[in-house]
């Protein structure tokens, strides 16, 4: 380690990008079905849209809008729309933009744990960046299970890790909504522990996926100054590449996050990408009932397979794994049954004793079930 880096980042393993990032070299070989986003471009005249916005509009040599009002004006009322709300209970006084929603979190971090105020509390498997950047942060990270059957949050474990720990505090609880990796929306007796968490602990819900799901708690909100909702432009708005992701809370909330993000920390573009999908999301939102009807008929197929054990999912992506008594050394079955859909063609996540398989398109989940097939074959001679 150089002398003058923190001795604690040497433990530490940054983020690995997924194989799929590599466009260039990824594209033309494989089914990237590993990261949840879209496995739909923009359409064409939204990209012709956005070229003319950039030519004619973006001027590269000035900084970007870096109040971002316009945008939080329309993201307020698409947040009001998607709860059926009063079209002027959310404004944009309840709304903070970020560089993806990595951004918000690591604000969310920074305004309440750093320090040495606070800790976090995370129930594995979920989403890895909670941990990973609170560690950057120096704070503490608190891990509770799951059922191992519906991966339900271990509520005893994770209510008495709340009242024991100390020096720091649990300041933050971190949870999913659908869960990732495991695609389980939260249930009503975890939604009754985080509503009974005392106004010192903030709630982060992630809602990354909440187009799929239909789910939305922003309609608590206004009761709940200690709760705040992340979504995301990543996933069923098709803008992964352009790293938009907003937050939803408390005006009081905002004001903090406001003082402590980057300034200027969305590029133009980005900007007018948001904007652009938001004032054509029925267009792009109509792509969402063909991917719920595709992970239905991969569910269905799938879980013929008398080696696989599927849960039900709220989200764009299944979770898989191997039955218990059908292999000698479980974990290194699956790591082979992972190698082999990439030797055949198909990224995967493998995470937490499982897989977890974006839902593609049509012919994307064909050759998954196909593939799916012989891996497990592969495994079985």
């Amino acid at each position: 380690m150089l002398p003058f880096i923190r001795s604690d980042l040497a433990q530490f393993t940054a983020y690995k990008p997924h194989p799929s990032s590599d466009t260039a070299d990824v594209a033309t070989q494989f089914d990237r079905l590993d990261t949840n986003e879209s496995p739909y471009d923009l359409p064409p005249e939204l990209k012709e849209k956005l070229a003319w916005t950039y030519q004619q509009v973006i001027e590269t040599n000035r900084y970007p809008d870096g109040g971002h009002e316009t945008l939080k004006d329309v993201i307020a009322e698409y947040v009001n729309q998607s709860a059926a709300l009063s079209s002027s209970l959310f404004t944009a006084a309840n709304i903070s933009v970020g560089n993806g929603s990595d951004e918000l979190i690591r604000s969310l971090l920074v305004a309440t744990c750093l320090g040495g105020e606070g800790s976090i509390l995370v129930a594995n498997p979920t989403f890895s960046m909670y941990g990973i950047l609170a560690q950057t942060l120096g704070i503490p990270v608190v891990a509770v299970g799951r059922n191992e059957t519906n991966f339900e949050i271990d509520i005893s474990a994770a209510q008495s890790a709340l009242e024991q720990t100390q020096n720091p505090p649990i300041r933050v609880v971190f949870v999913v909504h659908p869960n990732s990796p495991t695609a389980n929306s939260l249930t009503e007796a975890e939604l009754a522990w985080l509503r009974s968490l005392p106004e010192h602990i903030l709630v982060v819900i992630d809602e990354a996926y909440f187009e799929f799901s239909e789910i939305t708690l922003v309609g608590e909100l206004a009761q709940r100054p200690n709760w705040v909702i992340l979504r995301t432009f990543s996933k069923a708005f098709r803008l992964a590449s352009l790293r938009i992701g907003y937050c939803v809370a408390h005006p009081e909330a905002i004001a903090i996050l406001e003082k402590v993000r980057l300034p200027y920390n969305l590029p133009s573009f980005s900007i007018a990408a948001a904007l652009v999908g938001l004032q054509n999301r029925t267009l792009l939102l109509e792509s969402i009932p063909q991917t719920l009807s595709e992970r239905a008929k991969l569910i269905e197929i799938l879980s013929q397979q008398s080696e696989l054990q599927i849960t039900p999912s709220a989200a764009n992506f299944i979770y898989l794994r191997l039955k218990p008594n059908g292999f000698n050394s479980q974990e290194a079955a699956l790591k082979t049954f992972h190698q082999k859909l990439r030797t055949l063609g198909t990224l995967v996540r493998y995470i937490s004793g499982g897989l977890r398989i974006t839902v593609g398109t049509i012919e994307e989940n064909a050759r998954t079930v196909n593939r799916v097939k012989a891996a497990l074959s592969n495994l079985s001679s």
